[in-house]
């Protein structure tokens, strides 16, 4: 998890991510989309993310083709998830406790 979380930190990595996601690239066409920074960069952030399972890698010859591994993402995933239900269930806990606080005082105010 800690690779895959280090990976997506990244915004290149990320774009690269979205753009293998729905189906494989090959690494030229890759870096075609990323006209900022040299091939060899692309090919550090390719091996970052193949490092951290987040793609396979196919070669066919001397190219290689790129696709997104949603499993990669899996443990990470798992992991927010977690966080965010812990955190919805204590903005739950303390909207409820603040309407019945509230409520109490209307029923105090009533019986007046």
């Amino acid at each position: 998890m800690d690779d895959a979380l280090r990976a997506v930190a990244d915004p290149t990595r990320r774009a690269i991510l979205v753009l293998v996601r729905d189906r494989e690239v090959s690494a030229g066409e890759i870096a075609e989309r990323f006209p900022e920074i040299s091939r060899p960069a692309v090919s550090q952030h390719l091996r970052t993310l193949t490092a951290a399972r987040l793609v396979d890698v196919r070669r066919a010859g001397n190219r290689r083709f790129y696709r997104l591994r949603p499993e990669g993402l899996a443990e990470a995933v798992t992991f927010l998830e977690t966080m965010w239900s812990t955190s919805l269930s204590r903005l739950q806990h303390e909207a409820e406790r603040e309407e019945h606080a509230h409520t109490g005082d209307q029923d105090v105010k009533g019986s007046l």
